[in-house]
């Protein structure tokens, strides 16, 4: 894909984040309210699509601080980003590499398909469980038709227990 192609599509996404967050987040900021939890799922939802990088991870300090329960923000949290994840594998799934290519690029494609290769199950767990770019391995583990029966379990378990790790921290250091 040529440069200027590549540089369009990123400020179209920048763009796409910028007004998710404004019209969500950023109306709950501007009117001195409490950020809701409809405006959480939405964003969330959008940063684990992997055409969106976004570090969703940072919103749940934030929206505990803010008084919401950490289980529901977990529920949240968990259910949004493997509602994504399974449309970020599907996709990968349907599509070919020359258009994966063009979305995330050939030499980061490159990268991901030799991690899922190498260490499969443990880099899905691991890239869940840590906050790295679990959407785009979930793309190209669908690509390279990774079992769903595996994948989609694991990527599971890690994004509980990342996200039960995360709120555990933030009742430590972010509640009075």
């Amino acid at each position: 894909m040529r440069r200027r192609t590549r540089l369009l599509l990123s400020l179209i996404m920048m763009g796409v984040i910028a007004l998710l967050v404004t019209t969500t987040v950023g109306q709950d900021l501007m009117a001195n309210r409490r950020p809701d939890l409809g405006s959480f799922a939405m964003v969330h939802f959008a940063g684990y699509l992997f055409f969106i990088v976004m570090p969703v991870e940072a919103l749940i300090p934030w929206y505990q601080a803010e008084g919401h329960a950490g289980y529901v923000l977990v529920g949240l949290a968990v259910g949004t980003a493997f509602a994504a994840q399974c449309i970020d594998f599907a996709i990968g799934w349907a599509l070919s590499g020359d258009v994966i290519h063009a979305l995330i690029g050939e030499r980061r494609h490159r990268r991901t398909h030799a991690t899922i290769e190498k260490h499969g199950v443990w880099a899905i767990f691991l890239f869940n469980f840590l906050p790295l770019s679990s959407p785009i391995l979930l793309l190209v583990a669908g690509m390279v038709r990774f079992s769903p029966w595996v994948a989609l379990p694991v990527s599971l378990a890690g994004l509980i227990g990342k996200y039960l790790l995360l709120v555990y921290v933030g009742s430590l250091f972010f509640l009075p």
